[in-house]
């Protein structure tokens, strides 16, 4: 069953402050921090164009996984993924329809070094540094070094100016919103259980983010 985010927003308890959407010199300053620490950024205006940029990153005949984001669903990545109008190996497809626990649990595993890995992220420090948290790992564990290529999607709601703040913002607001969706997905609660600093991007040209004027994900 389709999840919209309008199905448990209204439940969490977040602190509005951390999820604003900041000053055009704000996100002038961030993009410049975060080229300097070796990550390609291209600004979007919106959902749309940010599917368009996002479908132009990924050459054919490549293998493409992606961790679960609300901003992902938000531009319509996954639905297009799913469809299967482009020339990419779908590996969520190949995933999700094994039946044996164990072979998926490898599957998944071994999805992390996909050729194209897509997700979003947490909080954006203006500073530049990237930080991000799962209950499983299996979203941010290709971002540091396993998979090939990189594409991080996120709304500009998710910058703050310090790393300090980004932790914050992963508290009381990313943390809220998903274990709320958790709850309403699975029954079960969420945890910041495995989390990432990504401080610098080494590889020249694997990590790109697309950032969307917009309030999007969380």
């Amino acid at each position: 069953m389709s999840q919209q985010k309008a199905d448990y927003a209204d439940d969490a308890e977040i602190d509005a402050e951390l999820d604003e959407v900041p000053d055009a010199e704000t996100v002038e300053e961030a993009v410049a921090n975060l080229e300097e620490r070796g990550f390609d950024v291209i600004v979007v205006d919106d959902a749309d164009e940010a599917l368009e940029t996002v479908k132009s990153q990924i050459p054919d005949g490549v293998s493409v996984m992606n961790g679960h984001s609300t901003t992902l669903e938000e531009i319509g990545f996954d639905d297009f993924l799913g469809e299967g109008d482009h020339d990419w190996e779908s590996l969520p497809d190949q995933i999700w329809g094994i039946d044996d626990d164990a072979e998926r649990q490898t599957a998944r595993r071994e999805s992390q070094t996909a050729d194209y890995f897509l997700g979003g992220i947490n909080a954006i420090a203006q500073t530049g540094e990237l930080v991000a948290a799962d209950l499983s790992g299996s979203r941010i564990g290709a971002y540091p070094f396993a998979a090939g290529n990189v594409v991080i999607v996120s709304g500009i709601n998710k910058i703050v100016p310090t790393l300090s703040d980004a932790f914050d913002r992963l508290e009381s607001v990313a943390y809220p919103l998903e274990n709320e969706r958790a709850q309403e997905a699975y029954g079960v609660e969420s945890a910041i259980a495995k989390q990432l600093v990504y401080r610098r991007e080494t590889e020249e040209g694997r990590t790109t983010l697309v950032l969307v004027r917009e309030q999007l994900g969380y």
